[in-house]
Formats: structure tokens, C-alpha cells, sequence
């Protein structure tokens, strides 16, 4: 079995203060993917970029203490790129691209438009030109049987079981019906598959991935699924189990992993 999680860090050292060696020790994803690890390559101290037997490789953002994504990868062979070829947002280090021979892996973190109209602005543009960069993967799984999987925080909430107060939320920034309306487009004319939802078609509350760190949400499970892998039809229906791992927190988000019956040629 391949096991990937996806994970948003919130902050890598604080992560790892939070005990997330313990976690990774415990589990043993054969990939971690990681979002807003929140550091710049000098404060990486080495446990963090090999930890165990992993190695990791980091797309880390200009801004000190602002976003950036991660990979941490227990089969080494794969070629690494940064970034999707956007002189807007690749400076913000949001995509990073792990291509083995016949399996791609991509740790992705898709911009927030919760603090104003000028940064819901800015992930709208986001969404058109990740919309382009996503074509050309579809292609060669189709002419090559390339497989993808992208892990990751996409911000979005897709539908209303996906979200504890989706009443409250039709007009706030990650469950509005343009972001909504984006990704059913994903799903359904461009063949992505939800891997989680098309394994839990009816999860709600465990299925959540995210819970504001204000009030008690955590607490009465007031949480949004807003992590995702999103994968080609091939290798999305190899996936054989997935679960939120909230046995303990060590960020806002939780972990989410996915095993799938599928074997990586390094």
C-alpha cells in the first residue's frame, strides 16, 4: 500500500513542538505533504529537513513567516520542481512537484481570501492560471497513464455536509458559490476525482480537516473539509482507505491520509 498524507503545519516549528516526530514515527506516510510550514531555509533546522528516514525538500516563500509547502519522502528518487511558472504567486511558495516514473505527487496550498476583497481578488486569479496548470496533467494521464495525485489545503469547502455551518457561510471566502462552482468544474469537466469524498460519500463531521482556533470549534467539532487529495481516475480508484487523524493537534489543521493499493516506480 502507498500511504500519503497531506497536512497544513500552521507553522513547522510549532508543529514539531506539538509533537508532530512522534506523529510521523507513528504513522510513516510514505509521503508527506506539508503547507504554510511558515519558515525560511536558514531557520531549517536539520531534524527538520530529515527527520527518521525521511528526506525533505521545501518551496518556501519570499514573505519571512508566510506560507510555503513541503515534501517529506521516504523514496527519494523523485525529481523535484517548485512552483507552477506564476511570477504572481510563485513567490509565495505554494506548489511544489515530486515526479516519479509513473506517479506525480503535488503538496499544494491554495490562497485564502478571508482577510478582504483584495485577496479574494487575488485567489480568483489563483484559480484561473492553477486551472491552466492543471490541463496539461489531465492530458497525460489520458495519452501517457500518468497517474496524479495533489495534496493539499485548496480553501474551499465543496459541498454543504462539508462544513459544519454552511448556512452561516454561503458569503464568507472559502464556501461561496463562485469558489463552490470552481471545483465542481474540477470534478466534473475536467475528470478530477475527490479521493475521500468518492471513498465517503456521506462523511460529515469526521470528515473535517479544519477548525478555527477562536471559541470552542474544535471543541463541538465546528470544522471544515477543506484538505483534499485530488487525483486522476486511475489511481483514485486504487484508493483503498482514508481517516483525519484527531487523536491529538498539532495545527489548526488536521492530517489527512489516504492509502492506496498502488506501487511507485522510483
Amino acid at each position: 500500500m502507498l500511504k500519503i498524507t497531506s497536512l497544513n503545519l500552521n507553522g513547522i516549528r510549532a508543529a514539531y513542538r506539538k509533537g508532530l516526530t512522534t506523529w510521523l514515527e507513528q504513522e510513516q506516510p510514505d509521503i508527506l505533504c506539508m503547507q504554510e510550514v511558515r519558515i525560511q531555509d536558514e531557520d531549517l533546522k536539520p531534524n527538520m529537513r530529515h527527520p527518521l528516514d525521511y528526506t525533505g525538500h521545501f518551496n518556501l516563500a519570499e514573505k519571512k513567516g508566510y506560507s510555503g509547502v513541503g515534501f517529506y519522502l521516504k523514496d527519494d528518487s523523485a525529481q523535484i520542481t517548485r512552483g507552477m511558472g506564476c511570477s504572481e504567486f510563485d513567490p509565495e511558495g505554494r506548489i511544489i512537484r515530486a515526479d516519479y516514473k509513473n506517479l506525480t505527487v503535488i503538496s499544494a496550498y491554495l490562497p485564502s481570501g478571508t482577510t478582504g476583497d483584495e485577496r479574494q481578488a487575488a485567489k480568483y486569479r489563483f484559480l484561473d492560471h492553477f486551472e491552466g496548470w492543471l490541463a496539461p496533467m489531465m492530458d497525460a494521464y489520458k495519452n501517457e497513464g500518468r497517474e496524479f495525485i495533489i495534496c493539499g489545503d485548496w480553501n474551499i469547502a465543496h459541498q454543504e455536509i462539508d462544513l459544519k455551518n454552511w448556512r452561516n457561510n454561503q458569503k464568507n471566502s472559502g464556501f461561496l458559490p463562485e469558489e463552490r462552482a470552481w471545483l465542481t468544474k474540477v470534478f466534473d469537466e475536467f475528470g478530477w476525482v475527490d479521493v475521500y469524498r468518492q471513498l465517503y460519500p456521506e462523511a460529515t463531521g469526521e470528515a473535517y480537516t479544519w477548525w478555527s482556533y477562536r471559541g470552542q470549534a474544535w471543541a463541538n467539532n465546528t470544522g471544515w473539509r477543506i484538505d483534499y487529495h485530488i487525483a486522476t481516475p486511475g489511481i483514485a480508484a486504487r484508493a483503498k482507505k482514508g481517516y483525519v487523524y484527531k487523536e491529538e493537534r498539532f495545527s489548526d489543521h488536521a492530517p489527512l491520509t489516504i492509502e492506496y493499493d498502488y506501487a511507485i516506480e522510483s
